[in-house]
């Protein structure tokens, strides 16, 4: 594989896209009525199978490359589909960030973890609605899905940071900050093992044969997003099991807006244009049940002084805990800068206009590597200012109230204790105070679904009878239940490696049918 195809960028994909998806294209995006299909009325088996394969992966993410490496080890034949002329989801556009409970990096910062506290910390931020064994599942396997991707997969992983929501530093970024770091390797090895990989290639349907058991499914390869009508109806055979991970639903506004009305087109999404959920609709059309739709995150590190995920949530995320938050308004504190995900973006959504994060040069340089600050700021979502007073007339914030907040801050930041939101505040945090000054403004965006398909911890899909959907597995974001109310960040990582390798393991270790 090329250098140029590894190094692909879908932001300005994102960017070209995810406009015209939001403009009106979203009902597109649901599955085929039975009428504009080609071949068999749905739910009737093929004449004849165009392809056949032991095990047929959909989503080429983190979730469903580890699912193709561990069902090819199994010794099946794998097939792996994507609807998107690239590769990678939502995966490769991740910040690279690895949720691993007791790992290495932590040992030799002196960080004291456990999978007991990180799955204390998940059903905190879940609000207790996380599927415990699930949510358990990701905790103790964490450090050794991340083993698995240093060791086995090759992927590179370079320090050690920190999450709103988290009680310690557990997660470990790739080397170039990206989730491309992990996707590029895995497809590597996919690819090396004999994966075929295909791309422009929709799953339509799944094709249910005898007792319910998935047997295949009906795609159109050729498929040219968004244009529905494209591509050729094609039927491929899955002699053992189907295995979906093809993402969540950010980008269908009308579906998102079903299971949470308040979600309009006003909220933009962080994903890639693609994340629209059909494979969630056509699952539960052959049988499956869904869980917690309802429960979708905003991300609110994200600006809207950049498109998608950008370049802000980078920078913003390292320095929570090393600088202060703000509304512009008033020039105060409004909320903890180290909250979860979900308590963070209603706060700001609760004030109704964006507001500033600031960090000084310390915050920047200790905790932001150079290439991201330097992209950040090459689009403008990072402005540095060499007083606090130029950074206040810059966002209209009032001087004086700005000044004595960050005084304030101050003050908390060298007792190590936040009396005012609780903030947790890190042994090596300093008050914020050393020029050039950074800050930029945040607005949140529509980032991740929680809920899914039911699956046991086995990756089993549950069907309506409260039994296993015979020849589907489901892992990643398309399933539901593993984070309750709230995903932490860098868990992403952790739930898609780990619960990506049993659905391959057990889809690969299915005994084929005739």
């Amino acid at each position: 594989m090329s250098d140029e195809t590894k190094d692909l960028s879908r932001r300005g994909f994102i960017g070209a896209g995810g406009a015209a998806l939001l403009g009106g294209m979203v009902f597109g995006a649901l599955p085929l009525e039975g009428k504009d299909a080609a071949g068999p009325a749905a739910g009737a088996l093929p004449k004849k199978w165009d392809e056949t394969y032991d095990v047929v992966v959909v989503g080429t993410g983190f979730a469903g490359l580890a699912a193709a490496i561990e069902a090819r080890l199994k010794g099946a034949s794998v097939l792996v589909i994507e609807k998107m002329p690239v590769y990678g989801g939502n995966s490769i556009i991740n910040g690279g960030d690895f949720a691993a409970a007791g790992n290495s990096f932590q040992k030799e910062a002196g960080v004291q973890d456990s999978p007991e506290l990180m799955l204390k910390d998940m059903l905190k931020a879940g609000s207790n609605l996380n599927h415990p064994a699930l949510a358990r599942l990701v905790a103790e396997r964490s450090n050794e899905a991340l083993e698995w991707c240093r060791t086995y997969i090759g992927a590179k992983f370079t320090r050690l940071n920190f999450h709103g929501g988290h009680s310690v530093k557990r997660s470990v970024q790739t080397y170039n900050q990206s989730g491309s770091g992990l996707v590029n390797p895995l497809l590597d090895k996919a690819t090396s093992l004999g994966v075929k990989v295909v791309l422009r290639t929709k799953m339509t349907r799944l094709v249910t044969g005898k007792e319910g058991r998935i047997v295949g499914l009906e795609v159109r390869t050729g498929y040219k997003w968004p244009d529905e009508a494209s591509g050729t109806p094609s039927f491929i055979k899955a002699r053992r099991a189907v295995v979906l991970a093809a993402g969540g639903f950010s980008q269908n506004v009308a579906l998102r807006q079903i299971h949470d009305p308040r979600l309009t087109p006003k909220f933009e999404s962080t994903n890639h244009p693609g994340a629209t959920g059909e494979a969630i609709l056509a699952a539960c059309s052959a049988g499956a049940m869904d869980v917690q739709m309802d429960w979708i995150q905003l991300g609110p590190w994200t600006s809207p002084d950049e498109p998608g995920f950008g370049h802000g949530p980078q920078v913003c995320e390292r320095i929570v805990g090393y600088g202060l938050m703000v509304d512009p308004a008033n020039g105060k504190r409004f909320f903890k800068e180290t909250g979860n995900r979900k308590e963070r973006a209603d706060a700001i959504i609760a004030l109704g206009h964006p507001v500033i994060i600031v960090g000084d040069s310390y915050a920047i340089g200790k905790q932001v590597v150079p290439k991201v600050l330097g992209k950040a700021m090459e689009v403008g979502v990072v402005k540095k200012f060499s007083t606090l007073e130029a950074l206040a007339a810059e966002y209209g914030v009032p001087v004086q109230p700005f000044l004595d907040q960050v005084a304030r801050w101050n003050g908390f930041v060298e007792k190590n204790k936040d009396a005012d939101f609780d903030c947790k505040l890190f042994p090596d945090s300093k008050p914020t105070v050393t020029a050039p000054f950074y800050a930029m403004r945040l607005w949140p965006r529509v980032h991740h679904t929680m809920g899914g398909l039911v699956v046991n911890a086995e990756a089993q899909v549950i069907g309506f009878d409260m039994k296993p959907v015979k020849g589907l597995y489901a892992a990643g974001e398309i399933t539901g239940g593993v984070h309750g109310a709230v995903r932490l960040g860098s868990v992403a990582m952790s739930d898609c490696v780990v619960n990506g390798r049993i659905a391959g393991m057990n889809a690969g270790g299915e005994k084929a049918w005739s």
